[in-house]
């Protein structure tokens, strides 16, 4: 075996391959994409590209993940294969892994010390919009699944902030799987800034010698008489839904046509008709909510099992019997036919799709022909991911669960953390199958896997690729598709199968194109464009640190803005020590108001500053958002601005919230003189004097000084009383308490 001789990566470690050589070649000379099916060594081109890169220039290399068991493995990659410039081992302060848990001080202070940082995108956006550090250095940025890089996702506005902002930016993506949809994938190209499209496939005369056997098997498998029937009963839930809304004039698709696609079209004609006012179209929506939800029955019944459709059911009717459950879970759970389908699936005991057993079959006979074999078995649902390792452990499998962070019901998710130790367990041996959902499909680590199981077929082009690459990467692997005769997985297998040829052919002719993308202009950030670069900083604004992911906060970047980001308590965006500004969209402002406290939340922000300003983000006509009174409206427009003292500014899109909070900031810091602490008011009456005197201490609004007023009497009483006191009366807390007292008796300094 040959193997990679270059000065900065470790002797005879590195197989050298013609295709990832031929790649890094190329990588080397213009942004480029790289697609390479999972097993074909992404990361080691990275790795030579890398290693180049920071032996011909001097800088450090970032390379971006979107999760941190991703992170940590390419961490662990570039650790055991990466040497020092002199040849030397690396230092541990060489490589910095940052993630969420990393807290801000500690990446600034390990990325002046690092030369190669890996990193969760989100992580990196936060820091460079609150400038922690530079990416003037950077000289290779490295996208992994790349796919990703499309709507307001953190790779597109790092690889802007790259490119204009390195001194010499090289940017590489990689992926198994960029999509079907040329226009998509043009689009990924256009915001990483791609120049060039490097591809192989597993026929590709290069890559053949390094393939190994792959073998695809589909099994097709009968439903049982129980679910036909629980089928049939919720096909004539959904058949009499259907003649209702056709009866108030709306077109519908067919019983056995209720695809996402005919529902989202159908969903089009509700709005459209909500829009005029028209009241059938509201008892439309309702029903049009039911037939999701018997949609959504009917796939688990097909496809994933009894034991998946007895917990959906089980869950429809907790939300049913809620005094806060939809109008349409409380009619479909209160149907006669609806409640005898309840009924029957309550005396099912074990689970009747044969799906369950088929897997356990199939892994007990891997094992029993390879008993080293390690086994991925995929399914969408955790419910069903659940079911088989209940099968699985009780058939005596050792097998764990491998689902995502996010915790629902009794159901606890797996943290990060969790995820990396259960993947090093399955690695090292320690059990044989994992069950997973669509958490490991993207970049799972596992080389040794022998067969990978699909619990159902999937539409998507891309999580296809990405569960078969788990197979055949060091050795031989069988991959099997579990299929439900005359159900959606048979035309999801088809679907699959098409648009992966597809997607082969597009990307193909575009890496073969003579220019694939052309680049969008980016100004070099180390030329002198205008008087402008010499302009001192832009106006400050602290932003929340939950709103990093909306657009306003990239555009109040590109404006110059300084941001500082942290959690605040009230509001998304501070302005000084005067202003608070809440952000919502226009159908948030609704949603709100109708399914949550809006009051509550912009009382709060009134009363902790003196210039509350509430800005209603859309073009929408909130009138005709949702089903409520104009004159209810109305009325919380007026509650908000008079009665709270709330400035209320619309605004068209995130672009012009940013540009109206630019503007706002630019004003409170070009004030000049000394600011009075409250607003103007001409005429203020003695009592009103006093609560505007004390509603100045912190974190004491015009309520609570109307309480300690009315309960002590007066100012000098209130500055007078001790904590214990304070914290007596009724709404006034002991910490509110404390700061009082203190203020009351801190020397003026």
């Amino acid at each position: 075996m040959t193997y990679v001789s270059h000065p900065l990566i470790r002797p005879e470690s590195i197989e050298e391959r013609r295709y990832q050589l031929s790649i890094t070649l190329r990588a080397l000379d213009a942004n480029t994409m790289v697609v390479l099916p999972t097993g074909l060594g992404k990361t080691a081109v990275a790795l030579l590209v890398a290693a180049s890169r920071l032996y011909s220039h001097p800088g450090r290399v970032l390379m971006l993940a979107p999760t941190k068991p991703l992170v940590e493995q390419h961490l662990r990659f570039f650790r055991q294969f990466m040497l020092s410039r002199n040849g030397s081992e690396p230092q541990e302060s060489d490589f910095a892994m940052f993630t969420g848990e990393t807290p801000p001080e500690e990446r600034a202070r390990a990325w002046e010390a690092c030369r190669i940082c890996f990193a969760t995108p989100q992580v990196i956006k936060n820091d460079c919009l609150a400038g922690r550090y530079s990416l003037a250095d950077v000289v290779l940025l490295v996208v992994d699944e790349c796919h990703r890089a499309v709507g307001n996702y953190a790779y597109v506005f790092l690889a802007q902030h790259y490119c204009t902002t390195a001194n010499e930016p090289l940017l590489l993506a990689m992926t198994a799987s960029p999509g079907g949809d040329q226009a998509k994938v043009q689009d990924v190209c256009n915001n990483l800034h791609i120049e060039a499209i490097e591809t192989r496939v597993e026929t590709d005369e290069d890559v053949l010698p390094y393939i190994h056997e792959r073998d695809i098997q589909y099994v097709d498998v009968y439903l049982p008489e129980e679910l036909q029937a629980a089928l049939l009963a919720l096909r004539g839930l959904v058949e009499s839904r259907l003649t209702r809304l056709a009866s108030l004039n709306f077109r519908v698709p067919k019983p056995d046509k209720l695809s996402m696609k005919a529902l989202n079209g159908l969903n089009a004609q509700i709005q459209q008709r909500i829009r005029t006012r028209d009241p059938s179209a509201f008892i439309a929506a309702s029903l049009h909510a039911e037939c999701m939800k018997l949609r959504h029955a009917i796939t688990l019944a097909e496809t994933q099992g009894s034991e998946a459709l007895k917990l959906y059911l089980a869950r429809l009717g907790a939300e049913g019997a809620s005094s806060t459950g939809s109008k349409a879970s409380k009619r479909l759970v209160g149907d006669p036919v609806y409640q005898h389908l309840v009924e029957v699936s309550g005396g099912w005991k074990e689970e009747l799709h044969p799906k369950a057993s088929i897997v356990c079959e199939l892994v007990r006979a891997q094992l029993a022909a390879h008993p080293e074999s390690r086994i991925i078995v995929f399914a969408t649902y955790r419910d069903t991911v659940q079911t088989l390792v209940d099968v699985l452990s009780g058939s005596g499998i050792a097998c764990e669960r491998f689902v995502g962070q996010a915790s629902r019901d009794a159901e606890r998710g797996l943290t990060q953390k969790e995820q990396i130790a259960s993947l090093a367990r399955f690695r090292e041996g320690e059990f044989r199958c994992l069950v997973a959902t669509s958490v490991g499909e993207e970049g799972l680590d596992v080389p040794s896997t022998d067969m990978v199981i699909f619990y159902e077929a999937v539409p998507s082009e891309i999580r296809s690729i990405q569960r078969k690459g788990r197979t055949g990467r060091s050795g031989s692997g069988t991959i099997v598709v579990l299929v439900t005769k005359g159900t959606s997985d048979e035309a999801f297998r088809y679907v699959s199968q098409t648009r992966e040829r597809a997607m082969v052919t597009r990307i193909k002719s575009m890496s073969t194109a003579p220019e694939v993308v052309p680049p969008p202009p980016i100004p070099a950030a180390t030329k002198q464009m205008d008087f402008l670069a010499f302009a001192p900083p832009g106006p400050a604004i602290t932003v929340d640190d939950r709103e990093t992911s909306s657009r306003v906060v990239e555009r109040l970047h590109e404006l110059g803005a300084s941001i500082a980001l942290e959690r605040l308590e009230f509001g998304d965006y501070a302005i000084g020590d005067r202003i608070l500004v809440e952000r919502k969209t226009s159908w948030d402002f609704m949603s709100t108001l109708v399914e949550r406290d809006l009051f509550g939340q912009i009382r709060a922000m009134a009363d902790a500053v003196p210039r509350p300003v509430l800005i209603i983000e859309g073009e929408e006509d909130i009138y005709e958002v949702r089903n409520i009174h104009p004159n209810a409206v109305r009325g919380t427009l007026a509650a908000i601005t008079v009665d709270m003292g709330v400035t209320l500014i619309r605004t068209r899109d995130a672009d012009d919230t940013a540009e109206m909070l630019y503007v706002l900031a630019q004003r409170e810091g070009s004030e000049r003189g000394e600011r009075k602490v409250h607003p103007k008011k001409s005429y203020r009456s003695v009592r009103e004097e006093q609560e505007y005197a004390l509603a100045a201490f912190p974190n004491i609004g015009l309520r609570s000084a109307r309480l300690l007023l009315e309960h002590f009497g007066s100012l000098k009483a209130i500055i007078d009383a001790e904590v214990e006191e304070l914290a007596s009366v009724h709404g006034i807390g002991e910490k509110t308490a404390r700061s009082i007292w203190d203020l009351a008796r801190r020397p003026y300094r």
